[in-house]
């Protein structure tokens, strides 16, 4: 009689284990994610030339890719199951398969390469070659070069206008911007904005873009329905990450410099508040769903939930000693944070602000892509 009790607590007790084990296991699972789908982060890493490519189901490092000196850029492709990048030191673009994790792809296109963007479609990829002073057009089906363009001196990122119509590239040796007809890579205005400018974001409407300043405490706002500079604003700090709300109506901009994050009104082109968060805030991700800002401090090892509509500070949360990018899965269950000091990945529950764990990567890691196969 006693062993049968016994039988029955222990089975009991496996009972509830795996019941437990399957509740934690859903709870990591992005809610999104049905079985047969795959989810994957890549990382590149400066210091080897590698790409770490992690199965974010699984919570581990699957391969490390050499993809060449300089690693850059890296883009998930909007249509194909593909993982795009750059070699800035070997002047190419190479593309991953991600459900075989090989290269298919190395495309020449020009010395110092930083940046690439995607057409709407996902027809078409283009490469501001630094340089070469070269804007570049590959076709992601065949991944063949159909057009060259010319823009200022050192073009630094070119990027696609929602419309699909135009390419905006920033010039940074010739404090201007560069806009060009997206078909042919025809030069259609180049409009002058403050020093060295670098980051673009430009509205869902494509009527304006904001482009940064590597070398002043500026923003300059381009109207590209007429082509002319609006006005420079000053941000009080050198601008750092450019964050636009899905819907335009707010930019975002972390600023070391100014210890917190400078908020611009979209419509009337100005300063319209002011967070001060920390050390160094240094680049960010932003959540549609629940509307909420996650910014990297560099200085101070963490990232800050910020709740946009109330300007409100969440509590800062640990992720290693230097964090910088970050991104949101799909669906914004899992929070993505690449340390450049610490050579790891941050896994962080969105929902509630909570480490899962850190997964060692490369080496001096940057940038960071997310894939669903």
């Amino acid at each position: 009689m006693k062993l049968r009790v016994n039988a029955r607590f222990i089975f009991l007790l496996l009972l509830l284990g795996g019941l437990a084990f399957r509740e934690v296991a859903l709870e990591l699972r992005p809610s999104f994610l049905r079985p047969g789908l795959h989810l994957f982060a890549y990382v590149g890493n400066t210091a080897d030339g590698t790409l770490t490519a992690v199965d974010l189901v699984k919570l581990s490092t699957v391969s490390a890719i050499p993809v060449g000196p300089g690693p850059s850029g890296l883009r998930s492709h909007p249509t194909r199951d593909e993982i795009w990048g750059l070699s800035s030191a070997g002047g190419y673009v190479w593309v991953l398969d991600a459900k075989s994790n090989r290269i298919v792809a190395k495309i020449p296109v020009g010395s110092e390469p930083y940046a690439l963007d995607f057409s709407r479609d996902g027809r078409r990829a283009y490469i501001a070659a630094s340089g070469s002073n070269a804007i570049i057009a590959i076709d992601c089906a065949t991944k063949q070069v159909v057009a060259r363009g010319s823009a200022g001196r050192r073009p630094w990122i070119a990027r696609v206008a929602p419309s699909g119509k135009i390419i905006v590239v920033s010039n940074r040796d010739d404090s201007s911007i560069s806009i060009l007809d997206a078909a042919t890579l025809a030069s259609l205005a180049v409009v002058p904005v403050a020093k060295q400018p670098e980051q673009l974001a430009i509205l869902p409407d494509s009527s304006k873009v904001f482009v940064t300043s590597g070398t002043t405490n500026q923003i300059s706002v381009v109207d590209l329905n007429r082509n002319v500079l609006l006005t420079n604003l000053s941000l009080g700090g050198t601008p750092g990450d450019l964050i636009l709300k899905p819907d335009g109506g707010e930019l975002y901009i972390p600023s070391a410099d100014a210890h917190g994050l400078v908020i611009v009104n979209t419509l009337t082109n100005e300063v319209g508040d002011f967070m001060l968060l920390g050390m160094s805030p240094a680049s960010g991700t932003f959540s549609n769903h629940d509307q909420e800002l996650y910014i990297s401090d560099s200085a101070s090892g963490h990232v800050i939930p910020i709740a946009v509509g109330v300007r409100q500070a969440g509590r800062p949360i640990p992720v290693g000693q230097n964090p910088r990018t970050c991104l949101l899965t799909p669906g914004g269950d899992i929070l993505l944070v690449v340390d450049v000091a610490s050579n790891d990945l941050a896994v962080i529950r969105a929902k509630t602000s909570a480490l899962i764990t850190l997964i060692p990567v490369g080496g001096r890691p940057r940038d960071l892509a997310i894939k669903i196969f």
